[in-house]
């Protein structure tokens, strides 16, 4: 089976990780929660991986930065919705240094995608 560029990117590899591992955690947030902060840590987990996959296919270095810029911003909101949810104590201070130490990886290397395409536009 032919593999994707995307596929090889670790800061890929990493965001597939974590979308699964945010759909595990709030897994038992409350049920009044599914509609709001659970569906938006999800959606921003998942939109992270989306967004390294499309931007690996542009052709255009501003095109593929553009697009590592929106995986940014999403890693940027998921870490506000962990931080609120700790607050709230949906998730453990444990859970939360976890996740945070795991979106400050994925962020710099996302960074570093998006500055290595910036360079070559």
């Amino acid at each position: 089976m032919k593999e994707f560029n995307f596929e090889r990117l670790i800061a890929w590899q990493k965001a597939r990780v974590l979308s699964k591992e945010m759909y595990l955690l709030t897994h038992d947030f409350p049920k009044e929660e599914l509609y709001a902060i659970t569906s938006q840590i999800r959606r921003s987990a998942v939109s992270i991986a989306c967004n390294l996959a499309e931007g690996s296919s542009r052709l255009h270095p501003k095109d593929a930065a553009r697009f590592y810029e929106i995986a940014y911003s999403s890693a940027i909101e998921l870490l506000n919705l962990i931080i609120i949810s700790k607050d709230f104590s949906w998730i453990t201070e444990e859970n939360y240094t976890d996740i945070r130490g795991k979106i400050s990886e994925l962020s710099l290397m996302i960074n570093h995608l998006h500055s290595a395409k910036i360079k070559s536009s």
